[in-house]
């Protein structure tokens, strides 16, 4: 059994989650989009009781009827997805919150139909190690 470590940007909030996670997914859908201002979101899915917020208390948004985020309110940096109707004793992770990101690969690309057309070709696009040059 693995244990995993993370937490917010500022530090405010620290979490470990044990255990080998059901899936990780790369999430398309708007409401993700938005919620996180970026093309795509990693999240990795535990049972809710594999996680266990260490230090400080997330905040609650309720993003839809049935989605719940939680949030670091000091620097705004999202945690967790919880959704009891549609998926119930399940907790989702944004995995790029991880002390080890690498840790746990994705696995699967989930919600592509609201996928935004751009995204299925930018591992195409030009790569820099930084920045591209200046001109």
């Amino acid at each position: 059994m693995s244990t995993i470590t993370g937490g917010c940007h500022c530090g405010a909030i620290r979490y470990e989650v044990e255990g080998e996670p059901i899936v990780h997914a790369l999430c398309h859908c708007r409401d993700c989009r938005l919620h996180a201002g970026a093309p795509v979101v990693g999240w990795t899915m535990y049972p809710e009781g594999a996680v266990k917020v260490t230090k400080g208390e997330p905040k609650v948004y309720r993003s839809w009827e049935h989605g719940r985020r939680h949030f670091c309110s000091a620097c705004g940096t999202g945690l967790f997805y919880v959704n009891a109707s549609i998926l119930p004793g399940i907790i989702d992770i944004q995995s790029a919150t991880y002390d080890d990101p690498e840790a746990v690969p994705a696995t699967i690309q989930i919600q592509v139909a609201e996928r935004l057309r751009w995204m299925e070709h930018a591992h195409e696009l030009p790569a820099f190690e930084r920045y591209p040059p200046q001109p």
